[in-house]
């Protein structure tokens, strides 16, 4: 009965404010989807529900919904304690909205893809979502992305950006760094995944055998290889390997050491691979 008030009052709200053509209820769907809630279901309007209420600022042309607030279109969720709606009024009538902003509690998800954190901005025009915490984390499929400061989901580039203490993490396979970027692709099924991680920064990979630091990497997850360059250092063991560029296979847990591409590097910048290989301690 509380959910049905609440959404009689939200339709009663819209059509008094008319913002949208209609305000019915979004049919709950089963099929996988990635966080498009800017760029897909555009001929669908967004619907807002909250506990608390919603107020109306016309002459700033925002609506604030209060308490266990809720933004939904197409089967795409953003919830909050508080959400500000930006929208503009249209010369023929209604009005566009064009950024969403969620504050507490953040959660955007949809049936297979979520993104949780303490703040959001979402640029409706633009299609990017910023979702900002302590810890912040990215879920999709087989696939975990997690940063200390700030996540960026660009919708129309298939994109998403972790920035501080960044993690990303497949089926036990682990990359961190200041910065990972990461590149999705939708599978036969309809869900997406994350096919190819790109590191900056204070670059760590941990293998079976090897703890791999690079100042920048790729990682395609298709081969399970990663491509490291820059102040490389492999550590097993005791032992130490140093150089310009590194592979990494995660799948096998054998790393490969490699001087600079002789074709792309200046040769009398290149460095040498070493090694300090110490005895087993007895």
């Amino acid at each position: 009965m509380r959910s049905d008030y609440r959404l009689v009052r939200f339709v009663t709200f819209l059509l008094a404010c008319q913002l949208f053509v209609t305000a019915l209820t979004l049919p709950a769907t089963g099929q996988a989807q990635s966080l498009n809630l800017a760029s897909g279901a555009k001929d669908q309007p967004i619907e807002i529900i909250a506990d608390n209420g919603i107020e109306w600022q016309q002459e700033n042309e925002i609506l604030i919904a209060s308490g266990n607030a809720k933004a939904s279109r197409g089967g795409i969720n953003v919830e909050a304690e508080v959400i500000r709606a930006y929208y503009k009024q249209k010369s023929e009538g209604g009005a566009d909205l064009y950024r969403l902003d969620a504050v507490g509690g953040v959660k955007i998800h949809s049936s297979t893809d979520s993104i949780v954190g303490e703040t959001a901005v979402y640029d409706i025009e633009k299609a990017i979502l910023r979702v900002d915490g302590r810890k912040v984390v990215f879920k999709s499929g087989n696939d975990t992305i997690s940063a200390t400061e700030q996540m960026e989901y660009w919708e129309r580039q298939k994109m998403a950006v972790a920035r501080g203490r960044a993690v990303a993490a497949h089926q036990g396979k682990t990359v961190r760094a200041d910065i990972l970027k990461a590149l999705m692709r939708e599978k036969k099924d309809g869900k997406s995944e994350v096919y190819i991680v790109e590191a900056f920064d204070n670059v760590l990979i941990i293998s079976e055998q090897d703890r791999v630091r690079a100042d920048r990497g790729i990682y395609k997850i298709d081969s399970g290889i990663a491509t490291l360059a820059g102040n490389i250092t492999i550590t097993r063991a005791d032992s130490i390997l140093t150089g310009d560029q590194a592979e990494v296979n995660l799948k096998t847990g054998v790393s490969k050491l490699l001087t600079a591409d002789p074709v792309r590097s200046d040769r009398r910048k290149k460095k040498r691979i070493r090694g300090l290989i110490y005895p087993q301690k007895r």
